[in-house]
């Protein structure tokens, strides 16, 4: 009975070891990968709102908002797609100036 214990404690030993391995990798890709993909948004939504800014100092653009509809007409952007889901904006998604001379970029689904 002992013999059978002794390896029991092993087994456990080893899962316990695996398994607390395994939360650890876990969380660190999770981690890795959210941080990844909030910098490739972060990329894609300045690039966006540096081409709206040259609309507006270019004096094509007017108004508090801007359609990505619209910088595409006036060849200011290709056609933009979600760098995370592979899906391009919809064309009503728009980009609005701010009183405090800053932009955000909202997204139309």
């Amino acid at each position: 009975m002992n013999k059978k214990n002794d390896i029991f404690s092993k087994v456990m030993v080893a899962l316990t070891f695996i398994i607390c391995i395994g939360l650890i990798a876990g969380t660190t890709s999770y981690k890795v990968i959210k941080k990844h993909n909030d910098n490739l948004l972060l990329v894609s939504k300045k690039y966006i709102i540096e081409k709206t800014k040259q609309c507006y100092n270019d004096k094509v653009c007017s108004g508090n908002s801007v359609s990505l509809k619209n910088l595409y007409e006036h060849s200011y952007l290709d056609r933009q797609a979600n760098p995370v889901t592979k899906e391009y904006y919809n064309e009503a998604s728009y980009i609005v100036k701010l009183e405090d001379n800053t932009y955000n970029f909202i997204i139309v689904n």
